[in-house]
């Protein structure tokens, strides 16, 4: 059984819980066995009512998600998804293999795109890509975000982290209530 992952290369992206969103059960149960024979937990939706249960009551690290389902798309559902976070990191399994659907995709915002039948293989090995690139995104870009803030105190002791685009504002401690101007820079 691998470790998902664990290897080196991946050592960032964390995903052991992943929601398989398939309304054929038939591929959504095979897609679970093959899953969980690489160490993942999976949970399966058959559509979006129950994906958008599942992320709220049982946080996935990933999701794989069919685009033609009944109802709510593939497309909608993925909208859906990375408006409420975009962190998380989806991956388009689908039987379409039009560039226009591939497109699309990555304009509501899905991370990967794969084409129907899959080679467990490949299919493990984007999951592993999808996963750090969402990572390396969210994570990197935070870190020099956060490196570039602006540091400050207040006279009582009180400590800030603003953003550049603050700097010249003026603001109140909400420790002591002093009027401060936030430093174009520190």
């Amino acid at each position: 059984m691998s470790s998902g992952f664990l290897e080196s290369e991946y050592a960032n992206a964390i995903a052991h819980r992943i929601l398989v969103v398939e309304d054929d059960p038939e591929q959504a149960l095979a897609l679970r066995d093959v899953l969980q024979e690489h160490g993942y937990q999976v949970q399966i939706a058959k559509d979006g009512g129950q994906a958008h249960s599942a992320l709220t009551m049982n946080r996935p690290d990933f999701v794989l998600l069919d685009l033609i389902l009944g109802g709510e798309s593939g497309f909608e559902i993925c909208e859906r998804i990375k408006a409420r976070d975009e962190r998380l990191p989806v991956l388009i399994l689908s039987a379409i293999s039009l560039d226009d659907s591939k497109d699309l995709a990555k304009r509501v915002g899905a991370d990967g795109y794969m084409t129907k039948p899959y080679d467990p293989r490949v299919l493990m090995s984007m999951i592993q890509e999808v996963a750090q690139q969402v990572w390396n995104r969210t994570h990197l870009k935070r870190s020099a975000e956060e490196e570039r803030r602006i540091r400050f105190n207040c006279r009582c002791g009180k400590r800030f982290k603003m953003s550049p685009a603050h700097g010249g504002r003026r603001m109140t401690c909400p420790d002591c209530g002093e009027p401060l101007i936030v430093p174009h820079h520190v």
